[in-house]
């Protein structure tokens, strides 16, 4: 296990958001934990999609699994990250629809 200085939370948060399917999980666990199946079923994924995506979640730290007999449920790592997905969903963007957000990225990385 490591600590990630602010800078790297971010961006481990920024990666975990920019796939739709990853952010409608964080999404769902925001409301209350839940388990793979039960994420596949609300989501309409697959089940081995949700389980890569949880993955990936678990690799930012975004995540944790929790083992409950044969079932593992998972929830956010911090309750913080309820309330930072909370205010983002609440901010208001002013987007220049001739500027796609790919092209932005693409210029300055």
């Amino acid at each position: 296990m490591e600590t990630v200085i602010a800078s790297d939370v971010l961006a481990r948060f920024g990666h975990a958001v920019s796939d739709p399917t990853r952010a409608r999980i964080m999404l769902a666990l925001r409301e209350a934990p839940a388990y793979p199946s039960d994420l596949a079923e609300v989501l309409s994924v697959s089940r081995q999609g949700v389980s890569n995506h949880l993955a990936c979640l678990r690799g930012c730290g975004l995540v944790v699994a929790v083992p409950e007999g044969r079932r593992t449920r998972y929830e956010l790592a911090d309750a913080r990250l309820g309330h930072a997905l909370s205010d983002l969903l609440g901010v208001v963007l002013a987007v220049d629809p001739l500027c796609a957000p790919v092209d932005v990225c693409e210029k300055v990385g």
